[in-house]
Protein backbone atom coordinates (compact mmCIF):
# COMPACT_ATOMS: atom_id res chain seq x y z
CA UNK A 1 0.00 0.00 0.00
CA UNK A 2 1.46 3.35 -0.99
CA UNK A 3 0.28 6.87 -0.43
CA UNK A 4 1.28 10.12 -2.17
CA UNK A 5 2.86 12.93 -0.22
CA UNK A 6 0.63 15.20 1.81
CA UNK A 7 -0.25 18.38 -0.07
CA UNK A 8 -3.32 20.56 -0.36
CA UNK A 9 -4.24 23.52 -2.52
CA UNK A 10 -5.07 27.03 -1.35
CA UNK A 11 -8.76 26.19 -0.90
CA UNK A 12 -7.90 23.34 1.47
CA UNK A 13 -9.33 20.68 -0.84
CA UNK A 14 -7.55 17.43 -1.57
CA UNK A 15 -5.31 17.40 -4.62
CA UNK A 16 -3.99 14.38 -6.48
CA UNK A 17 -0.96 14.16 -4.17
CA UNK A 18 -2.76 14.72 -0.87
CA UNK A 19 -3.80 12.07 1.65
CA UNK A 20 -6.27 13.02 4.35
CA UNK A 21 -5.32 11.87 7.81
CA UNK A 22 -6.88 12.22 11.27
CA UNK A 23 -8.86 15.45 11.69
CA UNK A 24 -8.31 16.46 8.06
CA UNK A 25 -10.96 13.85 7.26
CA UNK A 26 -14.19 15.87 7.38
CA UNK A 27 -16.82 13.56 5.89
CA UNK A 28 -19.61 12.57 8.34
CA UNK A 29 -18.82 8.85 8.35
CA UNK A 30 -16.19 6.42 7.12
CA UNK A 31 -15.68 2.70 6.67
CA UNK A 32 -12.86 1.66 8.99
CA UNK A 33 -10.20 -1.04 8.65
CA UNK A 34 -8.05 -1.72 11.70
CA UNK A 35 -4.25 -2.04 11.72
CA UNK A 36 -4.43 -5.81 11.07
CA UNK A 37 -6.71 -5.40 8.03
CA UNK A 38 -9.89 -6.39 9.85
CA UNK A 39 -13.00 -4.52 8.69
CA UNK A 40 -14.64 -2.65 11.58
CA UNK A 41 -17.49 -1.33 9.47
CA UNK A 42 -19.05 2.09 8.96
CA UNK A 43 -18.94 4.53 11.85
CA UNK A 44 -19.07 8.30 12.47
CA UNK A 45 -15.79 9.90 11.50
CA UNK A 46 -15.35 11.44 14.96
CA UNK A 47 -15.65 8.02 16.54
CA UNK A 48 -13.08 6.59 14.13
CA UNK A 49 -10.71 9.46 14.88
CA UNK A 50 -11.12 8.89 18.62
CA UNK A 51 -10.51 5.17 18.14
CA UNK A 52 -7.27 5.85 16.28
CA UNK A 53 -6.14 8.33 18.92
CA UNK A 54 -6.88 5.86 21.74
CA UNK A 55 -4.63 3.28 20.05
CA UNK A 56 -1.85 5.78 19.38
CA UNK A 57 -2.42 5.44 15.65
CA UNK A 58 -3.51 7.61 12.73
CA UNK A 59 -6.75 7.45 10.79
CA UNK A 60 -5.70 7.43 7.13
CA UNK A 61 -8.03 7.75 4.15
CA UNK A 62 -7.00 5.00 1.71
CA UNK A 63 -9.99 4.96 -0.68
CA UNK A 64 -11.36 8.52 -0.87
CA UNK A 65 -13.78 7.88 -3.76
CA UNK A 66 -15.69 5.10 -2.01
CA UNK A 67 -19.09 5.76 -0.42
CA UNK A 68 -18.33 6.23 2.40
CA UNK A 69 -14.54 6.67 2.13
CA UNK A 70 -12.44 3.80 3.47
CA UNK A 71 -9.95 4.64 6.22
CA UNK A 72 -7.32 2.54 7.96
CA UNK A 73 -5.81 2.72 11.43
CA UNK A 74 -2.02 2.82 11.15
CA UNK A 75 1.16 4.54 12.26
CA UNK A 76 1.32 6.80 9.24
CA UNK A 77 4.67 8.34 10.10
CA UNK A 78 6.29 4.92 10.42
CA UNK A 79 4.61 3.79 7.22
CA UNK A 80 5.93 6.79 5.29
CA UNK A 81 9.43 6.27 6.70
CA UNK A 82 9.51 2.59 5.74
CA UNK A 83 8.19 3.40 2.26
CA UNK A 84 10.92 6.00 1.76
CA UNK A 85 13.55 3.43 2.76
CA UNK A 86 12.10 0.90 0.31
CA UNK A 87 12.09 3.46 -2.52
CA UNK A 88 15.64 4.52 -1.72
CA UNK A 89 16.82 0.90 -1.75
CA UNK A 90 14.95 0.25 -5.00
CA UNK A 91 16.68 3.22 -6.64
CA UNK A 92 20.01 2.00 -5.30
CA UNK A 93 19.49 -1.50 -6.65
CA UNK A 94 18.08 -0.39 -9.99
CA UNK A 95 20.55 -0.46 -12.87
CA UNK A 96 19.82 1.77 -15.79
CA UNK A 97 19.99 -0.43 -18.87
CA UNK A 98 21.59 1.29 -21.82
CA UNK A 99 21.49 0.25 -25.45
CA UNK A 100 24.93 0.31 -27.04
CA UNK A 101 25.54 -0.10 -30.77
CA UNK A 102 28.32 -1.98 -32.54
CA UNK A 103 28.53 -1.59 -36.31
CA UNK A 104 29.85 -4.04 -38.88
CA UNK A 105 30.20 -4.25 -42.66
CA UNK A 106 30.01 -7.40 -44.74
CA UNK A 107 33.74 -7.05 -45.47
CA UNK A 108 34.87 -6.30 -41.91
CA UNK A 109 38.08 -8.30 -41.44
CA UNK A 110 38.63 -11.07 -38.91
CA UNK A 111 40.66 -8.94 -36.51
CA UNK A 112 38.01 -6.23 -36.34
CA UNK A 113 35.21 -8.76 -35.93
CA UNK A 114 37.06 -10.34 -32.99
CA UNK A 115 37.59 -6.90 -31.40
CA UNK A 116 33.96 -5.91 -31.89
CA UNK A 117 32.75 -9.20 -30.39
CA UNK A 118 34.84 -8.44 -27.31
CA UNK A 119 33.24 -5.01 -27.11
CA UNK A 120 29.77 -6.55 -27.33
CA UNK A 121 30.57 -9.04 -24.57
CA UNK A 122 31.99 -6.24 -22.44
CA UNK A 123 28.77 -4.25 -22.74
CA UNK A 124 26.71 -7.36 -22.03
CA UNK A 125 28.72 -8.09 -18.87
CA UNK A 126 27.96 -4.55 -17.69
CA UNK A 127 24.24 -5.30 -18.00
CA UNK A 128 23.67 -3.31 -21.19
CA UNK A 129 21.82 -4.33 -24.32
CA UNK A 130 23.68 -4.17 -27.62
CA UNK A 131 22.32 -3.29 -31.03
CA UNK A 132 24.38 -5.12 -33.66
CA UNK A 133 24.05 -3.48 -37.05
CA UNK A 134 25.61 -4.24 -40.40
CA UNK A 135 25.36 -1.77 -43.28
CA UNK A 136 25.72 -2.96 -46.85
CA UNK A 137 27.85 -0.66 -49.02
CA UNK A 138 28.25 -0.64 -52.78
CA UNK A 139 28.80 -4.10 -54.23
CA UNK A 140 28.10 -5.65 -50.80
CA UNK A 141 24.41 -5.21 -51.62
CA UNK A 142 24.78 -7.93 -54.25
CA UNK A 143 26.05 -10.39 -51.64
CA UNK A 144 23.83 -9.75 -48.65
CA UNK A 145 24.05 -13.40 -47.65
CA UNK A 146 27.63 -12.67 -46.54
CA UNK A 147 26.43 -10.03 -44.11
CA UNK A 148 23.71 -12.36 -42.85
CA UNK A 149 26.34 -15.02 -42.23
CA UNK A 150 28.52 -12.57 -40.34
CA UNK A 151 25.67 -11.48 -38.06
CA UNK A 152 24.83 -15.14 -37.44
CA UNK A 153 28.45 -15.82 -36.49
CA UNK A 154 28.52 -12.83 -34.12
CA UNK A 155 25.35 -14.05 -32.41
CA UNK A 156 26.86 -17.54 -32.03
CA UNK A 157 30.03 -16.15 -30.47
CA UNK A 158 28.01 -14.15 -27.95
CA UNK A 159 25.44 -16.86 -27.24
CA UNK A 160 26.92 -17.97 -23.92
CA UNK A 161 26.40 -14.57 -22.31
CA UNK A 162 23.80 -12.92 -24.54
CA UNK A 163 20.38 -13.78 -25.85
CA UNK A 164 18.69 -12.46 -28.98
CA UNK A 165 15.97 -10.06 -27.90
CA UNK A 166 15.20 -8.93 -31.45
CA UNK A 167 16.21 -11.29 -34.30
CA UNK A 168 18.14 -10.03 -37.34
CA UNK A 169 15.98 -7.83 -39.55
CA UNK A 170 16.81 -5.93 -42.72
CA UNK A 171 15.77 -2.28 -42.80
CA UNK A 172 16.83 -0.60 -46.00
CA UNK A 173 20.55 -1.28 -46.34
CA UNK A 174 21.07 -2.12 -42.68
CA UNK A 175 20.76 -5.56 -41.11
CA UNK A 176 20.39 -5.39 -37.36
CA UNK A 177 19.51 -7.34 -34.23
CA UNK A 178 19.37 -6.64 -30.49
CA UNK A 179 21.28 -8.68 -27.90
CA UNK A 180 20.51 -8.63 -24.17
CA UNK A 181 22.29 -10.12 -21.15
CA UNK A 182 21.42 -13.76 -20.49
CA UNK A 183 21.01 -14.98 -16.93
CA UNK A 184 23.37 -17.79 -16.04
CA UNK A 185 21.49 -20.78 -14.57
CA UNK A 186 22.74 -23.35 -12.13
CA UNK A 187 25.68 -21.21 -11.01
CA UNK A 188 27.65 -21.96 -14.16
CA UNK A 189 30.15 -19.21 -14.82
CA UNK A 190 30.06 -17.64 -18.25
CA UNK A 191 33.22 -17.96 -20.30
CA UNK A 192 35.34 -14.79 -20.56
CA UNK A 193 35.04 -12.71 -23.70
CA UNK A 194 38.64 -13.47 -24.69
CA UNK A 195 37.74 -17.16 -25.10
CA UNK A 196 35.36 -16.49 -27.98
CA UNK A 197 36.42 -18.48 -31.05
CA UNK A 198 37.58 -16.48 -34.07
CA UNK A 199 34.80 -15.80 -36.58
CA UNK A 200 34.68 -17.44 -39.98
CA UNK A 201 35.33 -14.95 -42.73
CA UNK A 202 32.56 -15.00 -45.30
CA UNK A 203 33.80 -16.02 -48.74
CA UNK A 204 33.39 -13.94 -51.83
CA UNK A 205 34.57 -10.50 -50.70
CA UNK A 206 38.12 -9.57 -49.94
CA UNK A 207 38.65 -8.43 -46.34
CA UNK A 208 38.99 -4.69 -45.75
CA UNK A 209 39.14 -2.53 -42.66
CA UNK A 210 35.71 -1.20 -41.57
Amino acid sequence: MAFPQDRNDQSGRKTNNFVRTNYKIRVPEVRVVDSTGKMLGVMPTRKAQALAEAQGLDLVEITPNAQPPVCKLMDYGKFRYEESLKQKQARKNAKATQVKEIKFHAATDVGDVTRKVREILGFIEQGNKVKVSLMFRGRENAHRELGEEMIKNVIEQCSEKAQVEQPPKLLGRTLGCLLAPKSVKGGKKAAPADSAPPPRHAPGLSPTRS
